[in-house]
């Protein structure tokens, strides 16, 4: 298969070595110059993946013409989400019809994991506003427990391909799945969505609590406690019960917890010991989704009238400058209630 992937960060590029070694032929379009000029010279980014290097099967561009050009069976957005809708919009309204009603393009896969800021939408709505003219059947997610780093390194990892066409879903596992990589799949995109985007500000609390020196058990109370609220904010908005108990709801939600590897982690962890958010940005080469999507979802939760004391917390903590000890302390002084 031709496949593009729209982002040339560490993601995009541990799926790009995966799919060629698959076989197929994969163009990487990717807007930052350094990065870019890394990627032709070294045939890779050793600032985002360290000793990894990309087949030959693998081609850079900065071009959307070229992107055009490489008729693509297949195309991945791996850009942040907050970016998501600026980058369809820049691409020149030709090029976007070769690129989008290509006859040739049977799915358009998002693997980004957040909700965007002020419309409180999700990415595959996001998709169907910019691409209206396209067929929305093609519209499918990528989510679940998958580091960059470890995808990168043939470490075995499973994820979940979620969309409304199950023979599309199928044709997509084929696609990505090997040895150490498998792919199932779900109806469910909507659950699979909000699972991936809010189980990111879950891991920023991770960290905190981490970083104050918690222990197991507030760590244990934390992850139980947090995909319960993702399971009130999904099933609300009428995703499926049983998706927040698989890969891209407790699965993706337990490893970015815990992970070194995990930039949400890492910024609360540093919130913990005493930085700022500011000071923590700073110094980050790649997006920590979470950090946008906390104030996203605590907007969107006020919208619906759905209680997630948890991700109140981490707002109050991020945007508030409020105490993290403060904030747990008010999270165990909460009214007493049943658990379910």
């Amino acid at each position: 298969m031709k496949i593009s992937i729209i982002g040339g960060g560490g993601w995009g590029l541990a799926l790009a070595k995966l799919l060629a070694e698959n076989q197929h032929d994969v163009l990487v379009w990717e807007f930052n110059q350094d990065f870019l000029h890394s990627l032709r010279q070294n045939h890779g980014n050793p600032v985002l993946l360290k000793d990894i290097v990309l087949p030959d099967a693998v081609s850079f561009t900065d071009s959307f013409a070229q992107v055009a050009e490489h008729e693509s069976d297949l195309i991945l957005l791996a850009t942040p989400s907050q970016f998501i809708r600026s980058t369809l919009r820049n691409i020149e309204p030709a090029l976007a019809d070769k690129i989008w009603l290509s006859p040739k393009l049977k799915a358009i896969l998002n693997v980004a994991k957040g909700i965007e800021q002020n419309s409180l939408k999700t990415i595959d709505k996001i998709l169907e506003e910019e691409l209206p003219y396209a067929d929305h059947k093609k519209i499918c997610v990528l989510s679940g427990p998958s580091h960059a780093e470890e995808v990168a390194r043939g470490l075995p990892t499973t994820v979940v391909i979620a969309g409304t066409d199950e023979k599309l879903l199928i044709w997509l596992q084929e696609i990505f799945s090997n040895e150490y990589f498998r792919a199932y799949r779900s109806l469910d995109i909507t659950g699979v969505e909000i699972g991936g985007a809010v189980k990111n500000i879950i891991a920023i609390a991770a960290g905190i609590i981490s970083g104050l020196g918690f222990g197991d058990n507030t760590m244990g109370a934390l992850l139980t406690r947090g995909i319960v609220e993702i399971s009130r904010l999904g099933e609300t908005m009428q995703a499926w019960p049983e998706t927040f108990l698989g890969l891209s709801g407790i699965g993706d939600l337990i490893t970015t917890a815990i992970s070194p590897h995990s930039r949400n982690r890492f910024v609360g962890f540093q919130i913990g010991q005493g930085k700022s958010l500011e000071e923590i940005q700073s110094t980050l080469k790649m997006v920590a989704e979470g950090v946008e999507t906390t104030r996203s979802v605590y907007q969107l939760a006020q919208k619906l009238s759905i209680d997630m004391p948890i991700v109140s917390q981490v707002y109050e903590i991020l945007y508030n400058a409020k105490d993290p000890h403060l904030a747990m302390r008010d999270l165990m002084l909460r009214e007493l209630k049943a658990e379910f």
